[in-house]
């Protein structure tokens, strides 16, 4: 696979809510500037391969279904969930050797479909372990997806950096204040970041106020986000009024998030979020109106400020800027060098193995 930019790739991306890819439609979605082709087998379990017919390059998302396999609409040759070529309809209907498609490894888990797009083989450990995303009742859990207009490394500064919640969001989420003059801790252990932030305001947050013993009174929050490589963003929060409870997601009023983007390209993000919660976990009507929210707060208050960040930086190297950096850029600055260290040792192994000297 060849790109314009560098990306890890022997690694999971999400590719797709589940909710995404049903029945016998066929997906399509650029990952990492390469097309791809999702669907479903009559199983239900999910496929990818590239989008594109290796005869005159038509994009096979635009083909119909044959059960399991995918028929090029341009000529007819028909492919299997392997990428494999099995059949010719033209002249003595011999399939050339050359006439495959690259498939892609997927797993499907947390209600999300994702991708390994590398050359190593795929690595299922390699898939952190968000399965609180999985436990309790079916509407304590809610889904949704945006494109953003704007590099996904933007995306991640964002999460990682949550002082600017009390200056870009509004009533519902605000710390009074609070999150700004600290300085987060900071942990770094088997790969992966981690900020946290403890305190204390009154009224509580508004997400949590009403579902308090004591609404209105003073409790303790937290809020941690932990990064793992490429670009999952797992960020727990809560409230207690408890003043011996410890500051997590089993002893708090909270909800456990994943945020996960894919770049699409050097200018565009697809962006998947997950938001489980432990208290009123049977409402629907409430995990309903929950999501529309929290996408709307992210669609309406973050998007505008990343896409004109994008936009004003006009290029995907943020160091060559000269930024000024803060105490809440501790996180994020973190989460850049590191990834970008992950990226040239995969970048010098592929080199190495293509028989070239590597480069320091």
């Amino acid at each position: 696979m060849e790109t314009k930019h560098k990306y890890l790739t022997n690694t999971w991306y999400v590719a797709a809510l589940s909710t995404e890819v049903d029945g016998e439609a066929l997906f399509k979605r650029t990952l990492l500037e390469t097309p791809v082709l999702i669907y479903r087998k009559a199983d239900g379990t999910p496929v990818a391969m590239r989008d594109r017919c290796p005869h005159r390059f038509v994009p096979l998302s635009m083909g119909t279904r044959d059960g399991d396999q995918v028929v090029c609409p341009y000529h007819g040759l028909t492919f299997d969930c392997s990428g494999k070529c099995t059949r010719n309809p033209h002249g003595n209907q011999a399939i050339p050797a050359a006439a495959k498609v690259r498939s892609y490894p997927l797993l499907e888990r947390h209600g999300f479909i994702w991708i390994w797009m590398g050359d190593a083989p795929a690595d299922e450990s390699a898939l952190p372990d968000f399965g609180t995303l999985d436990v309790g009742h079916e509407n304590g859990i809610a889904h949704t997806y945006m494109k953003w207009p704007c590099y996904y490394e933007l995306i991640t500064d964002n999460v990682m950096d949550l002082s600017h919640v009390d200056h870009v969001h509004g009533e519902i989420i605000t710390t009074r204040g609070q999150l700004s003059p600290m300085v987060p801790k900071l942990e770094e252990e088997n790969g992966q970041v981690a900020v946290q932030w403890n305190w204390s305001q009154t009224p509580p947050m508004l997400i949590f106020n009403d579902f308090l013993p004591e609404p209105g009174v003073a409790a303790r929050h937290f809020v941690r986000v932990t990064w793992s490589a490429p670009t999952n963003l797992q960020l727990t929060i809560g409230a207690t009024q408890d003043d011996d409870a410890p500051l997590d997601y089993e002893h708090t009023v909270g909800q456990y998030d994943l945020h996960a983007c894919t770049p699409e390209d050097a200018d565009n993000t697809h962006y998947f979020f997950a938001t489980r919660r432990n208290h009123i976990e049977e409402d629907a009507e409430f995990n309903k109106m929950k999501i529309e929210a929290m996408h709307n707060a992210f669609a309406d208050e973050d998007g505008p400020i990343l896409k004109a960040v994008h936009q004003t930086m006009e290029t995907t190297d943020f160091f060559s800027l000269g930024p000024v950096l803060i105490s809440s850029d501790l996180g994020p600055v973190r989460v850049r060098r590191l990834l970008a260290q992950m990226i040239e040792r995969e970048q010098a192994a592929k080199t190495t193995a293509a028989g070239q000297p590597a480069t320091a």
